[in-house]
């Protein structure tokens, strides 16, 4: 098979009758209130009619359309509509402002955006301010003739090396680099989770997977989607985590497996027990970040082990702590084995000795290191090249490997702060940030919180002139607000006289504070947590 769509033909062949996608119900919501289900062959029927409305239409391989569709399990319908003729799928963040997504519409050169009428009004004004003409179709009332997207498809035929999907991730120079991910990732990243056994053994043709994060993401919208195609099972998609109605969704979805972030579990835990937490079918969760002092609480209350995982948009593979015993009472996530593989290095990119903290480096066992890895950044060869150097896949992140091989997370080496599953750089808050006048100087960092796992900080030099206090702390936080998403502005900001720099002034992250000093308790410290919400509208 060459594309996800062959695979997802020959799955529903074998499968006609079993669920492929599903979403619990939300009454009173707007979204699919009396919930959905769709079997295999009635999803290859509106495939094919998608397919035929994209083709007539003018777009086949080497277009690009982007997708404002929130956690609509529609999306996959046209995914792979467009995949059966070579266009590459964009999904935008729902969260992301105007200037965000301006940037990645523009960025990315789509040709069609395709959005729900919510988002209408505010995606029709990037259009108009895009410098190449950027049509926009509304996805409840999606025509059966499209805007006709100028250039022609390529003669070549789509393949396994085709760009399948352009996802954003967050970078340490500022804004989002665009992965290219192409239909050999997106083959390789189901077929190696359906592969994963022990703990984390896939039924063919039974599981039903609950996955509440969102499908711009590889974690959701490559890994799960496309090992529950291959395997002939059902990918259950909420609109989002819902703590309180939890247990209940998965009652009433059949869920056998779930996913998970950090912040998971102790909301969890924090919920008062009901009827449905012993009712549940799940036999186990995938996820990461779960707290070691909660990780066996949640298991003996629940009844399913959490199954710890490592990965990244550009691995799309992952590691997995999925064979006993699990070291669940640490932060385990894995051994390498199978097709990827790892070492630990330090700053030289020298192999450390076991049980010595390095950078954890990864790549392909074989003749190609970069196989089923993404393609690249687009755009930024050299970005790309640098991620590579030395023919293996720098991640970023720090971590320890015992002598039996297996691997515990540490932190991260990036200049990247990991909120609740969203990765934000602190280079794109910096920038925003320092556009404001009465900034001087500006060093975004990473604090830990009890909830998710860590918070966004900004500590400020003032330009002179200008007064340190809760008002001008409040006007930087909503000069940030609005500019980006709802999650990147800083929950916390300290105004400093100063911040230690190099000789070439470079701010010294590391030595604005003392080791073992808890920043948030800096006095004059002001806190945003609570007015960094998800907008209701």
């Amino acid at each position: 098979m060459s594309l996800v769509y062959e695979a997802f033909q020959k799955t529903a062949s074998e499968f006609p009758d079993n669920a492929f996608l599903c979403a619990p119900s939300y009454a009173g919501r707007g979204y699919h209130p009396d919930g959905y289900e769709i079997t295999y062959s009635d999803a290859m029927a509106e495939v094919e009619h998608l397919k035929e409305i994209y083709q007539r239409s003018g777009y086949g391989h080497g277009h690009r359309i982007g997708y404002l569709l929130e956690n609509r399990p529609e999306y996959i319908l046209h995914m792979l509509a467009a995949n059966a003729l070579g266009i590459s799928v964009v999904p935008i963040n729902p969260d992301y402002l105007h200037g965000e997504v301006l940037y990645q519409m523009e960025h990315s050169e789509v040709d069609l955006i395709v959005t729900i009428a919510e988002r209408e009004e505010d995606i029709r004004a990037v259009a108009a301010e895009r410098l190449k003409a950027l049509p926009v179709v509304v996805f409840e009332s999606f025509p059966d003739t499209l805007p006709n997207p100028g250039a022609a498809p390529l003669t070549a035929t789509p393949g396994l090396m085709s760009e399948a999907s352009l996802l954003y991730t967050s970078g340490t120079t500022g804004r989002p680099k665009g992965c290219i991910l192409t239909n050999d990732y997106f083959l390789t990243a189901g077929r190696t989770y359906a592969e994963l056994g022990g703990e984390a053994t896939i039924r063919r043709g039974a599981e039903r997977l609950y996955n509440p994060l969102p499908l711009f993401h590889m974690n959701a919208g490559a890994v799960s989607f496309v090992c529950m195609l291959l395997s002939g099972g059902c990918l259950i998609i909420p609109d989002r985590f819902h703590p309180s109605t939890w247990w209940q969704e998965l009652v009433e979805t059949r869920a056998t497996i779930i996913h998970y972030l950090g912040v998971v579990p102790p909301m969890l835990l924090n919920q008062p027990g009901n009827e449905y937490e012993s009712a549940h079918s799940v036999r186990f969760g995938l996820g990461a970040g779960v707290e070691p002092e909660l990780h066996d609480v949640f298991e003996k209350r629940y009844g399913f082990p959490l199954i710890e995982v490592w990965g990244m948009t550009e691995t799309g593979r992952v590691f997995v702590n999925n064979f006993e015993p699990r070291q669940i009472h640490t932060r385990a996530f894995g051994l390498p084995n199978g097709e990827m593989q790892a070492r630990v290095v330090d700053e030289q990119g020298n192999d450390v000795p076991v049980g010595t903290d390095g950078e954890l480096l990864v790549n392909c066992r074989g003749d190609d290191p970069r196989r089923g890895f993404f393609a690249g950044y687009l755009k930024n060869d050299e970005a790309t090249e640098e991620a590579w150097a030395g023919g293996w896949f720098h991640t970023g992140d720090t971590v320890r490997q015992d002598d039996g091989g297996m691997l515990y997370f540490i932190d991260r080496k990036k200049n990247i702060i990991r909120r609740s599953g969203e990765n934000i750089a602190a280079a794109e808050v910096e920038a925003v940030m320092q556009s404001h006048d009465a900034v001087a100087q500006v060093a975004v960092i990473a604090v830990k919180d009890d909830l998710r796992e860590e918070e966004v900080m900004a500590c400020v030099v003032l330009n002179g002139g200008f007064e340190a206090g809760k008002e001008l702390a409040q006007q930087l936080f909503d000069f940030a607000k609005n500019q980006l998403a709802y999650y990147k502005p800083p929950g916390w900001v300290l105004f400093l006289d100063g911040l230690p720099t190099t000789g070439t002034q470079k701010i010294q992250k590391a030595q604005i504070f003392p080791v073992g000093e808890d920043p948030r308790e800096q006095p004059g410290i002001f806190d945003f947590r609570d007015q960094k919400r998800k907008s209701q509208k």
